[in-house]
């Protein structure tokens, strides 16, 4: 198994046991992918009220658009394959990560108010975590039979 990234605990994928199958399936159903002007490339052509995005956050749109229901596809499957840190006393996990079809790593970062809201981002080739990411995604889709 790939080494950890980072000392943060809250960026830290939980173990592939963490919550039962009925568990996760409760989480899909609470979890609500609303996404982020700041990561958006063209803000407008998601809904958000102005075209704002900040400088220093990664756009999930820079390659290519990702609509709503991609992004919640993404939320979901990486919650179907364990892919989130523990969830925090408010029983959503800070982070659920995914992979998608066409290989790129997303992080979906919910806010400190329990809203079960998310937005998401690209990982960085570079960034140690989005290695790691897609070393479990694989073990766990393989142990899935994916």
């Amino acid at each position: 198994m790939a080494r950890r990234p980072g000392n943060n605990p809250k960026r830290r994928i939980a173990s592939a046991h963490c919550l039962t199958q009925e568990e996760r399936t409760a989480l899909k159903s609470a979890v609500r992918y609303v996404g982020s002007g700041h990561h958006k490339r063209y803000p407008a052509n998601y809904g958000f009220p102005k075209a704002n995005p900040r400088p220093t956050k990664s756009l999930c749109d820079m390659v290519r658009p990702i609509d709503l229901n991609e992004a919640q596809q993404l939320v979901n499957s990486g919650i179907d394959y364990g892919l989130f840190s523990e969830p925090q006393q408010d029983g959503y996990p800070k982070f659920i990560w995914s992979v998608s079809d066409q290989g790129e790593v997303f992080e979906a970062k919910t806010d400190t108010h329990g809203t079960g809201e998310y937005h998401g981002y690209p990982l960085e080739d570079e960034d140690e975590m989005y290695r790691y990411v897609k070393s479990i995604w694989k073990e766990r889709c393989q142990n899935a039979g994916q």
